[in-house]
């Protein structure tokens, strides 16, 4: 991989790229004025710190990290293989754990940058046959948080979009089930879905608010118990 140059427009990265909401995420970017690179686990394996590595010494800019990788393993927890229980929180938190690592030592030398993770209401919901899923989701909250209060003096923020259920080529059979859709389109109060297209807007619009860190943003419409 060749040396990315430093740029006098933004640079995003985001991981999974190719993924459909990465790749609404960087036409989303790339309109607002970015240059985006959204490698694929080819070019970023976010599980190998090797590679984290090896990505990293190719930029020397980075001004905004999406942490958009991620899996799903569904199964009940009596079911569930350790190994599946791994993989999954390999790449959904420890994934982002060793890419917002080395994003943030640009960053904080930059004294500037934004780490938005994709989290997903499985962190606050629990449902059922997902937990490793919403464990490392769970987690990942923390970790956004922690790194916002550790690096804000460093003017480097980070924010957690749970963008909904989006209808993607990883969920597309879910919603082929009409019983399994109907309870879904029932637990939002609209009765209906975000497209990749609006959490990608969602987070370009996040990433202007220069004075949000550290925050949470659910963007569907289920409701929740407020606490």
């Amino acid at each position: 991989m060749s040396a990315t140059p430093a740029s006098s427009s933004p640079i995003a990265v985001i991981t999974g790229g190719e993924g459909d909401l990465a790749k609404s995420i960087g036409a989303e970017l790339k309109q607002a004025g970015f240059d985006v690179v959204a490698p694929g686990r080819d070019a970023l394996d976010v599980t190998s710190a090797d590679s984290v590595r090896a990505f990293f010494a190719t930029l020397k800019q980075i001004d905004l990290l999406v942490n958009n990788a991620g899996v799903c393993r569904d199964v009940s927890t009596m079911k569930m293989a350790e190994s599946e229980f791994d993989h999954v929180v390999d790449v959904n938190l420890k994934g982002a754990f060793l890419v917002s690592q080395a994003a943030v030592k640009l960053m904080s030398k930059q004294r500037c940058g934004h780490i938005v993770n994709i989290g997903s209401y499985s962190a606050l919901s629990g449902p059922y046959g997902q937990a490793n899923y919403a464990a490392a989701k769970a987690g990942l909250i923390g970790l956004t948080q922690s790194i916002a209060k550790e690096y804000g003096a460093r003017n480097v923020r980070a924010n957690c979009v749970l963008p909904g259920f989006l209808e993607t080529k990883m969920t597309r059979h879910l919603l082929e089930d009409a019983a399994w859709r109907e309870n879904l389109m029932n637990a939002h109060a609209l009765g209906r879905l975000n497209t990749p297209q609006d959490a990608a807007r969602f987070i370009v619009f996040l990433h202007s608010l220069e004075n949000v860190s550290g925050q949470v943003f659910q963007l569907d419409s289920r409701v929740r118990r407020w606490t």
